[in-house]
């Protein structure tokens, strides 16, 4: 089997690696440029592009119609691909990749799949096969529920972690001061449901720390996350 990645990124980087790993070599493909000449002798084609670039580079790439073509977005439909390549669907993967630390251990990374037809859909569940056991078929409607949620705990998480050590500046604390606590917490919900695991002053109500912690901070913009923040652990936190 041919497959060959269009794009050049962290998704496309890692998954490249991952093949690799298991003895597949599947060439990547830049998708700003020679996309009307691709090897008409490929099977799979991989779109790991950018959602806002996904269907312009679809709609340059020209393979004979047995190809199959998967995007790897958490969110667009497999509809974007048109009648000319009636073999269609998605493969994502769903961690988070960057080409400067690309995952060690790809078998840990759940794989999420849709198909058009059975072929296409056993056709990708072999593939997927080939990177991790954790495959899983899923609807477009619950693979966007997934990618937000990713959102919430991936990105936002980071950007929180990002805000900590912007906090730290001006002291004589450096930032891996807070890995021991950013690695509990996330070894927490292994075991426990993030209500159970949750701590904190809006965990317990206490206001008088809050208000403290409200005037401590830098900007209005600080301050008000904290508070919707707070209000959040607050009501969903369970009694401590």
């Amino acid at each position: 089997m041919r497959i060959l990645i269009i794009g050049q990124g962290n998704v496309a980087v890692n998954l490249h690696l991952a093949f690799q790993r298991k003895g597949i070599t599947v060439p990547m493909h830049s998708s700003r440029e020679g996309l009307d000449s691709l090897d008409p002798s490929t099977d799979v084609c991989i779109y790991a592009v950018k959602d806002c670039a996904l269907e312009s580079v679809i709609a340059q790439v020209h393979l004979p119609r047995r190809v199959l073509h998967l995007h790897t977005s958490g969110s667009l439909p497999m509809t974007i691909f048109g009648e000319d390549k009636p073999h269609c669907g998605v493969l994502y993967p769903f961690n988070t990749f960057s080409k400067d630390k690309p995952v060690e251990d790809f078998s840990q990374v759940p794989v999420f799949f849709e198909g058009r037809g059975i072929d296409d859909i056993t056709a990708i569940y072999s593939l997927a096969l080939n990177l991790t056991s954790r495959v899983y078929e899923t609807t477009q409607h619950d693979r966007e529920r997934l990618h937000l949620a990713g959102v919430f705990a991936n990105n936002f998480t980071n950007c929180m972690y990002g805000i900590a050590k912007d906090l730290l500046v001006g002291t004589s604390i450096p930032f891996e001061a807070l890995l021991p606590i950013i690695d509990e917490t996330a070894a927490k919900v292994h075991s426990l449901s993030p209500a159970q695991a949750q701590t904190g002053p809006a965990a317990r109500k206490d206001e008088q720390m809050m208000k403290m912690h409200i005037k401590n901070l830098p900007s209005d913009e600080l301050r008000e996350i904290y508070r919707l923040l707070s209000e959040r652990i607050s009501k969903t936190s369970l009694s401590l």
